[in-house]
């Protein structure tokens, strides 16, 4: 059961965001939903319309992942107003696609500061909260640039936070498997969102769709779905692995 519990999802208000899915996806299941971003509009938008679909409970909170006492301020929020945290899904990130030698040091250290600080932090401040309750599931986002070392659309900034998740995930999932709590990570491939609407040449597009075996470019439900499967109560004996999402384009 889930509707006595609540999904954190940060990077949540863009409305064709991997965020939004995922948190639709999870209401869908009976979560309450709280929905965290920079974005304070675009969060309470996305709060009303989970409410409005779903008939679940759903909030909504100003947050850059990247500061701490603003995280604090958002856990804090989602706890006096929301069923006890059951899952967190570390969706907010950046992308860079800065050639390497063109990176600044400012560019490099904001590239980790959102998608590895800003996943570090949320996760410190919900954790010891699930394992006292002896129940949690957490979820990263990665990518596939990640694994294959770039070739999608992030550069090497990227690409090297990203896999520095990974390394999170698993280490913390042998920490805190004891407890209840599984951690795991998904690494989507080319997926049709906003980050990459109009940012890629029709005929880049075209050539990089051409080499998945699924020949089309992913969408946001094909990862929501994993998301919310990793967040279900029966996916208990899953822990410490990477759920690749990209059409076949990488197969390892």
């Amino acid at each position: 059961m889930t509707d006595n519990r609540t999904a954190i999802v940060t990077g949540a208000g863009s409305r064709r965001g991997i965020g939004q899915g995922i948190a639709h996806a999870l209401a869908a299941q009976g979560w309450n939903v709280a929905v965290l971003d920079i974005d304070e509009a675009s969060a309470k938008d996305t709060a009303n319309a989970l409410t409005e679909a779903h008939g679940v409970a759903a909030v909504s909170a100003a947050c850059d992942v990247t500061d701490k006492s603003a995280v604090d301020a958002a856990v804090s929020t989602v706890e006096e107003l929301l069923p006890a945290i059951g899952a967190l899904v570390n969706n907010a990130g950046i992308t860079s696609p800065v050639p390497f030698a063109e990176v600044s040091d400012a560019e490099w250290d904001r590239v980790f500061e959102v998608n590895v600080r800003g996943s570090y932090l949320m996760t410190k401040r919900v954790v010891d909260g699930m394992a006292s309750r002896g129940f949690g599931r957490i979820v990263n986002l990665s990518s596939v640039s990640a694994e294959r070392g770039g070739g999608v659309f992030g550069g090497v900034a990227y690409s090297a936070a990203k896999a520095g998740l990974l390394g999170f995930s698993r280490a913390l999932a042998r920490e805190l498997g004891p407890a209840g709590v599984t951690v795991n990570s998904v690494a989507p491939g080319l997926i049709d969102t906003d980050i990459t609407a109009g940012k890629l040449d029709p005929e880049h597009k075209a050539a990089m769709v051409a080499d998945i075996p699924t020949r089309r470019a992913g969408r946001v439900e094909d990862v929501a779905d994993v998301v919310a499967f990793l967040c279900r109560p029966e996916s208990s004996y899953l822990t410490g692995v990477t759920y690749d999402i990209n059409g076949g384009s990488h197969i390892h």
